[in-house]
C-alpha cells in the first residue's frame, strides 16, 4: 500500500520531494508563500496546492493521510531569529500543526526545524513540541542530522523529529547511519562552464578587488557575511541561508576559468540533494535564491522517509 502525505508549510516541496523519490504519495499541500506556490506548482502538478495562511485552513476539507509532513518556520527558534520561540507569532504556527494532527491524526508526523530547536529557551521549546505530540498519543524520536552525513558536501545540521501513534512502529524505525563524504564541491560546481554574466562580479563591483585578492585560485568556496569578505574559505558549501535572496552578495563565491561568481541557483539546489530536472519558473532571481535557502536537503529526507517506510512494511512480515 502507498502511504499518502499531506504536507504543511511545503515551500517548494524539499520534503515532499523527499517522500515522494522514497515511494510516497503526495495528495496534498499548504505554502503562503506566492512564489514557493509557483515553484511548487511546476514541480508537482499532480498535487493539491492550497495557497493559503495555515490559518485559515479547514483540515476536515482534506482528504484522509497517512503521514503528515511539516519543515515549520525556523526564524523564532535559530540563533539568528532573535531566541523568541513560542513568543514570536511565528512560533505559534507550530500549534497549527497541532490542530491538522487533532483533525486527521496521522499513524506518522514527520517535523523538520534548525538543530537549535532542542536548546532554545533551555530547552523548554523543544519540551513543548515533543509533549504535545505524546498528548496525542504518539511516541517520538529525534535526531540531529548534517547534510555532510549523506554525502552532500554542504554544512547543513538541521533536527528530524519522527513521531509514530503505534509504539511499534516507533521501536522498528531507526534514523539512517551516516555514510562517508566522498562528494566534493567540484563534483557538484563545473568551473569549465561560463554562465551568465549576472552571476561574475566584474570589475564595477564594489566588491570585486578585495574578492580577486583573497580568492587566488579555483579551489574552495567564499562567503561575504558580517565580518566581511571571503573570511574563510570552505572545502565544503557553506550553509545556505535564506537571506541569500534578500541581500543578493550572501550567495558563495567561488572563482572559475571566467571570473569570480556565486552560485547559480540551480547549483544551489545540487548543494540540498535536488534532481536535474527540478526547475524554478516565473520567479525572480532573489526568490530562486531565498527559496534555495529555505529549502531542505533532500537527500535527508528520502533516506529517513525509506527507513519510515520500511519500518511500517516490517510490521506486516
Amino acid at each position: 500500500m502507498i502511504m499518502k502525505v499531506g504536507s504543511l508549510f511545503s515551500g517548494i516541496g524539499g520534503i515532499d520531494l523527499g517522500f515522494e523519490q522514497a515511494g510516497f504519495d503526495i495528495v496534498w499541500a499548504n505554502e503562503i508563500d506566492a512564489a514557493a506556490c509557483k515553484t511548487y506548482r511546476h514541480n508537482f502538478p499532480n498535487t493539491l496546492l492550497i495557497e493559503d495562511d495555515i490559518r485559515e485552513v479547514i483540515p476536515e476539507s482534506l482528504s484522509e493521510i497517512d503521514v503528515l509532513v511539516a519543515g515549520f518556520p525556523c526564524q523564532p527558534f535559530s540563533v539568528m531569529g532573535y531566541q523568541r520561540g513560542f513568543k514570536d507569532p511565528r512560533g505559534n504556527l507550530f500549534f497549527e500543526i497541532a490542530r491538522f494532527i487533532d483533525a486527521k491524526m496521522p499513524r506518522i508526523v514527520f517535523l523538520e526545524n534548525v538543530q537549535n530547536l532542542m536548546d532554545h529557551d533551555n530547552g523548554k521549546t523543544f519540551l513543548v513540541i515533543y509533549n504535545t505530540l505524546a498528548q496525542f498519543g504518539y511516541s517520538v524520536k529525534y535526531k540531529v542530522i548534517n547534510a555532510t552525513d549523506v554525502n552532500i558536501p554542504q554544512n547543513r545540521a538541521r533536527i528530524f523529529i519522527v513521531a509514530f501513534r503505534d509504539i511499534g512502529d516507533c521501536d522498528r524505525f531507526v534514523f539512517p547511519e551516516p555514510i562517508p563524504l566522498e562528494t566534493t564541491i567540484d563534483d557538484i560546481i563545473d568551473r569549465s562552464v561560463r554562465h551568465d554574466n549576472i552571476y561574475y562580479y566584474g570589475s564595477g563591483s564594489r566588491y570585486f578587488k578585495q574578492l580577486d585578492a583573497k580568492i587566488v585560485n579555483k579551489t574552495g568556496i567564499y562567503r561575504i557575511d558580517d565580518s566581511g569578505i571571503a573570511t574563510r574559505k570552505w572545502n565544503i558549501c557553506p550553509t545556505l541561508k535564506a537571506n541569500m535572496g534578500t541581500y543578493h552578495d550572501r550567495v558563495p563565491i567561488i572563482r572559475d576559468d571566467f571570473g569570480i561568481r556565486k552560485l547559480t541557483p540551480m547549483e544551489c539546489l545540487a548543494f540540498q540533494g535536488y534532481p536535474q530536472d527540478y526547475a524554478f519558473k516565473g520567479i525572480s532571481l532573489e526568490n530562486a535564491y531565498k527559496q534555495c535557502g529555505n529549502t531542505v536537503c533532500v537527500r535527508v529526507i528520502k533516506r529517513i522517509a525509506k527507513n519510515i517506510s520500511k519500518a511500517m512494511r516490517d510490521k506486516h512480515e
